[in-house]
């Protein structure tokens, strides 16, 4: 996430919480919560002053943020693998399972249209 990016960055270039505020002219707080990833999606405004700060180029910044969105979603993929494997699913009966999937995806549209 991007807020682990910049805490990451800001310590290695030595800068502190207040000091990121006062050189980008971002509230300590909104920077806070920008680094506790509680703000995920910060301006590109907000974004061009901290890349600018922090010395880095913007799109490597945006790119770092990305590729740790993705390594999130392959360890929750994985984690939840992990889970039908301890509940004794194995792989070659998984299409057995597919049918229950699209029944409960099924089921579940047709009640929000009948809710609606």
């Amino acid at each position: 996430m991007i807020g682990d990016n910049i805490t990451s960055l800001r310590k290695q270039r030595g800068l502190t919480l207040s000091e990121l505020a006062e050189r980008t002219g971002i509230s300590k707080s909104y920077l806070s919560n920008i680094e506790r990833n509680l703000k995920q999606n910060p301006s590109i405004h907000i974004i061009e002053k901290l890349s600018e700060v922090l010395k880095v180029d913007l799109k490597v910044l945006v790119e770092m943020a990305a590729e740790a969105e993705t390594k999130q979603v392959e360890n929750e993929w994985l984690d939840f693998i992990h889970e039908l494997k301890q509940l004794g699913i194995e792989k070659d009966r998984i299409n057995e399972y597919k049918i229950l999937f699209e029944f409960m995806k099924w089921y579940n549209d047709h009640v929000r249209e009948e809710g609606e």
